[in-house]
This record gives C-alpha cells, sequence and structure tokens, in this order.
C-alpha cells in the first residue's frame, strides 16, 4: 500500500469565496534549493543524481561530483561578475551540463533562465527569443551545442557576451567550455554568496508559452522550491522509504520538469535518467527504448505522453514487464487524463504485476512552482487534483458559471520580471494569485474527496442559442468515445448552432484499426474508411447518453497536421491550446461546418 498522507481539509467561508486549507502544518525547510544537493552529496557521494545517453551508453554524475562541479562553476561565476542582477540564460535542452550551470547560478545566488530551445531552433525570426532576451540582460549565455544554436546566438550576443558551451564551440565566435570552468578552483566567496541566499532570492525566471501573447517571466524564490517540495513529501511520504528513480523527458524550461521533479530528485536524494524523447511519432521511440531498460520508481509524464505508453504497452511485452517492474505511482498533470487511457495502462498493469501502481495527479502553474493541490488519496476519477498542500491557501471564487481557483501562499510568485503592471494585475485583494483555472468539488458534502478540474474561466463559449459548451469535460469525453483514433481534440462552435471538433488523429490507434502498410502515412490513413466508421460510431454512442446541445457532437474533422509548438499550439510539455488552434486552423473551422466538405463526418 503506498504511503500517503489522509484525505484531509479545512474549508473557511469568505467574503470574497471559499477558501481551503491543508490541516497539516508546513515543516522547516531549507533557505537554498541547492542545500538539498549538499546534503546528499556528503551522505551519498556515490549515489547517481543525473544520468544521460552518449553514444549510446548511460553518461553518469554522482552528488559528489555534482556539488564539486557546482561550486568550481559557481566560483567561475563569481569571477565573471554573476549574480542577483546578472542572471545566466541557458538555451539547450535537459543535459547534465544544463544542470551544471542552473545549480551553480542558483548556489551562489544568480537568476537562472532557462528558455525553451523551440525559441532559438524552430523560430525564422527569433521573436520571442529576443523578447525573451532584451527582457533578461543575461550576464552570461550557455548552450550544450553551439554548432546547433550558433545562428539563435548570432541574432542576440554583442561581440562582447560572455558565452558558455558544452562539447562544440560556436563558430566564429570562440566561448568558454564548460569542462575549463569545472577545473576552476573554489574560494570562500562561493560559501559565502551561498550564505547569502534567503528566501526571496531569485532562483530562476521561467517563461510562459506566451499563448496569448509574449512571453512573461516568472520569478521564482529559492523560497517557492524548497516550501513547494517541502510540501509535496509531506503529502506523498513514500518519497522517503526508497530513492526515488526518474526516466524523464518533461523540459527544464517548464516548472513540472524543472521545479517539480528536479527539486523532487534532489529533495530525496533521488536519480534522474534524462529521457531524450518526447510524445510525438518521431521522438516516442527513445522514451520506450529508455523504459525497456530503466525501471521507474514513480513516473511522470502529461496525458498526450500517457497515451502513446499507454499504446505501446498493450503490445510490448518486455517494456510492460520494466515499465511496471518498481512503479509505485504514475503522476500526471497540467490537463485531465482520459479515462480510456487511465483503465488501459491499469489492465496492463493488473496483468503483470500484483502491486499496480497508483495514479496521482496534481495542480499549479508556473507562478505555484509549480504544486498548489496534489491527489494524495485514492481518487475515482482522473480529474481530481486533490486538496492544497500543506501551507498552501486555495480559494474558490465565482466568476461566471464556475468557480475559480486563486492561491497563496510560501510556494507563489512575488510577480513577474521586470512587469509591474501584470504583476499587480495577477493578485487579487486579498493577495491571492488569479489563475485562471476553475475547479468544483467532486463531492460537496464531503470536501476531503478532492477538488475536480473544471477547465479554464476563459475556454468556455455558448452556441447560437446561448447554452454553455463545458470545454474540458466535452474534450476529454470526446477522446475516450473515439479511443484509440483520437490522440487530441479541439472544441469548435461559439457562435454557431452545433458542436464540432477538429481531431488530432493517434498514429498508433489509427494503425490499430485500420491495418495499414507499414510504410503509411497518417495522411491516408485518415481518409481510411475503417478509421473514419470507427470514429463515427464512438461519437454515436457518445451522443446517445449527451443528448442536450452542450454535449452532442455534430461533426468531426480528422487533421492530418500535429499541432505546432512554434504557433503555440501545442507546449513544449504536450498540452494543447485550444485558442490557439481555433485561431490558426480558421479554414479549417470553416470546412468543419460546410456540410458539402466530403472530409466532414456528419452525425445524424
Amino acid at each position: 500500500m503506498l504511503n500517503l498522507a489522509p484525505a484531509a481539509v479545512l474549508t473557511e467561508p469568505t467574503p470574497t469565496g471559499t477558501v481551503l486549507r491543508s490541516p497539516q502544518r508546513l515543516a522547516s525547510y531549507p533557505r537554498a534549493i541547492t542545500a538539498h544537493l549538499v546534503n546528499w552529496a556528503e551522505r551519498t557521494p556515490n549515489r547517481t543524481v543525473f544520468a544521460e545517453r552518449h553514444q549510446g551508453r548511460w553518461r553518469r554524475i554522482s552528488y559528489a561530483e555534482l556539488c564539486a562541479a557546482t561550486r568550481a562553476v559557481g566560483q567561475a561565476m563569481l569571477d565573471r561578475r554573476i549574480g542577483p542582477d546578472r542572471p545566466v540564460m541557458i538555451l539547450s535542452d535537459n543535459s547534465i551540463a544544463h544542470a551544471i550551470v542552473a545549480l551553480a547560478a542558483m548556489h551562489i545566488g544568480a537568476p537562472v533562465a532557462p528558455v525553451s530551445p523551440a525559441y532559438a531552433l524552430m523560430s525564422q525570426d527569433f521573436g520571442k527569443l529576443k523578447h525573451v532576451y532584451d527582457l533578461v540582460e543575461p550576464a552570461l549565455l550557455f548552450a550544450d551545442d553551439g554548432a546547433k544554436f550558433a545562428a539563435a546566438i548570432d541574432a542576440l550576443a554583442p561581440p562582447d557576451e560572455i558565452l558558455l558551451f558544452g562539447d562544440t564551440p560556436f563558430p566564429g565566435r570562440g566561448g568558454t567550455a564548460l569542462h575549463d570552468l569545472r577545473a576552476t578552483d573554489p574560494t570562500p566567496a562561493v560559501a559565502a554568496a551561498h550564505a547569502a541566499i534567503t528566501g526571496d532570492t531569485i532562483a530562476k525566471i521561467l517563461f510562459t508559452s506566451g499563448s496569448t501573447g509574449l512571453p512573461k517571466g516568472v520569478i521564482n524564490t529559492h523560497r517557492m522550491l524548497c516550501a513547494n517540495q517541502q510540501s509535496l513529501a509531506q503529502l506523498w511520504p513514500f518519497l522517503t522509504d526508497r530513492p526515488p528513480i526518474l526516466v524523464d523527458w518533461l523540459p527544464w524550461n517548464h516548472t513540472f520538469g524543472g521545479n517539480h521533479n528536479v527539486g523532487l530528485v534532489l529533495r530525496n536524494g533521488g536519480t534522474l535518467y534524462i529521457d531524450g524523447g518526447k510524445p510525438t511519432p518521431a521522438l516516442i521511440d527513445r522514451t520506450i527504448a529508455n523504459l525497456r531498460e530503466i525501471s521507474p520508481t514513480i513516473y511522470f509524464n502529461v496525458p498526450r505522453g500517457l497515451q502513446m505508453i499507454a499504446a505501446r504497452l498493450a503490445t510490448d511485452d518486455r517494456l510492460a514487464a520494466r515499465f511496471f517492474a518498481s512503479l509505485a505511482a504514475i503522476c500526471f498533470a497540467g490537463a485531465a487524463l482520459p479515462p480510456s487511457v487511465w483503465a488501459q495502462i491499469t489492465r496492463r498493469a493488473e496483468a503483470v504485476t500484483p502491486d499496480v501502481p497508483a495514479f496521482l495527479s496534481a495542480w499549479g502553474s508556473t507562478e505555484t512552482a509549480p504544486m498548489a493541490t496534489c491527489v494524495h488519496f485514492p481518487a475515482a476519477e482522473p480529474d481530481n487534483i486533490g486538496l492544497p498542500g500543506p501551507g498552501t491557501e486555495v480559494k474558490l471564487v465565482p466568476v461566471g458559471d464556475k468557480l475559480e481557483l486563486r492561491v497563496r501562499g510560501p510556494g507563489v510568485t512575488p510577480g513577474y520580471w521586470r512587469a509591474p503592471e501584470a504583476t499587480a494585475r495577477a493578485f487579487d485583494a486579498d493577495g491571492f494569485l488569479r489563475m485562471g483555472d476553475a475547479g468544483r468539488f467532486a463531492d460537496p458534502d464531503e470536501p476531503a474527496r478532492g477538488l475536480v478540474f473544471d477547465g479554464r474561466t476563459t475556454e468556455n463559449f455558448k452556441l447560437l442559442s446561448g447554452t454553455w459548451v463545458h470545454v474540458g469535460a466535452l474534450r476529454i469525453a470526446a477522446i475516450s468515445a473515439t479511443a484509440p483514433i483520437t490522440q487530441d481534440a479541439v472544441v469548435a462552435g461559439e457562435g454557431r448552432q452545433q458542436i464540432g471538433l477538429l481531431i488530432f488523429p493517434s498514429l498508433e490507434g489509427c494503425r490499430t484499426v485500420c491495418r495499414p502498410p507499414a510504410d503509411a502515412s497518417l495522411a491516408g490513413m485518415i481518409t481510411d474508411a475503417a478509421v473514419r466508421s470507427h470514429l463515427s460510431a464512438g461519437l454515436r454512442a457518445h451522443n446517445r447518453t449527451h443528448g442536450g446541445s452542450s454535449r452532442r457532437i455534430a461533426r468531426a474533422l480528422l487533421l492530418a497536421e500535429p499541432p505546432s509548438v512554434d504557433a503555440n499550439e501545442i507546449t513544449d510539455k504536450g498540452y494543447l491550446n485550444q485558442h490557439a488552434v481555433l485561431r490558426r486552423r480558421a479554414d479549417l473551422v470553416a470546412r468543419l461546418y460546410d456540410d458539402a466538405d466530403p472530409d466532414v463526418i456528419i452525425l445524424p
């Protein structure tokens, strides 16, 4: 039985909304996130903290080695006058080098700004990257591959910019190699800089995806990171039963991967195997190869990733045996997991092991570092987001036809980097952060059964009849009804008479339905009669139990082009942006409502 804190919550009605808080008091925590690294370097110096693939094999770094590298590179940064007002900016993907640079900066009290590699590698004009660069004004830039990032660096850095690279120098520009900085001898200045860190010291500047404009820099303090991990440890005591082992791809420029997962490993003396895969058709095989080799004790992913892994688990016995061998829990966040995926993974686990892993979830944002609520009890449905962690207050505030979730506590950001107006707008009169997400009690008579995610307060829309459509719940229902074909879907119909779906199909799912040739393309499969028939049957079954206009799906269109990261249709973490897809694909929305279009599936 997984060791979890009891489900309990205190509720307090106030003039502005109902406040929820944990009955547990938040225990003490370090003032700096790298204190955990120092602790484990002393206690378990030879244990691997990070491992990454290098020439087909795992390259590892121990706690003692990482701590020594952090101090050495921290000294090199101090020699270059890096400090609280002179940030470090990182352009690269997850790597041991990335970890050294980031931890070195944070260890001496300098903010680190990890930036999505997509801004540097998938953009033509580097618009977002330039915006972030100008906002941060970094004193140091790091990229693990100078050649790969050369064009982006040339678009940003003045001739005297301090550049740092991993294995490959910047063509025509030089720069300093990380291994040279690791040879620096630390002086007492490193310990002094570390001792000067307080809870208010900025650890990171993390950038939002910029789905509704240019990215904003969210200030993450050391207090936020440390309080978050302490709160999580009190809700999930099983983390201290044995050192956690993660196989994880989630990007470190986002709060889920960079704060939650890296922080969890550092806080509990665990090991993180850096997964070079992603939940995309081109990269999922890397993830599968890693999971065939390394058995995680807790597995984190976004719903899209779990959906793709579930399809592989169904037919790959070796993968299933290794994946479930040591697995105590599967955790997802950021979006609701379709019940069909939950059920598929559970059935496969039951066939492989007597110790079926628990499904856990959490909710929060970049501004909450990231956990605000957490599932620490058996949840009946995958849309349950749990209860507030120790030290955190969540307020339910009526907004339109929903209850907005607002958060206050030591894990909440003080604001946005160099954006006082955005900071002022972010908080209400009581100091609660306005999240924009909605929630409701799973059981109003028993609040301890947790909160249910109820979508964004702004994503719902009205049909021409004036009927509200609740997008989040309908999207999950549609994915489940059309499994395994639908990987994700966007709900359309604002200002129209009927609801329609733009469907991003699953390549693996389509293959199981239509049995195409090995080299068949997705574009070819979505026109297959068996695929269209399966989709139509699933939607008709959904409509038989959802007859009202706010839940009935009248039409659907399968899309051959996957969601675009560069166009903000999907984030680096695999979350779909409803508004961005509808805006970018307005022509497809028009086709969706064209009765004469032969590709549109119209439900009777």
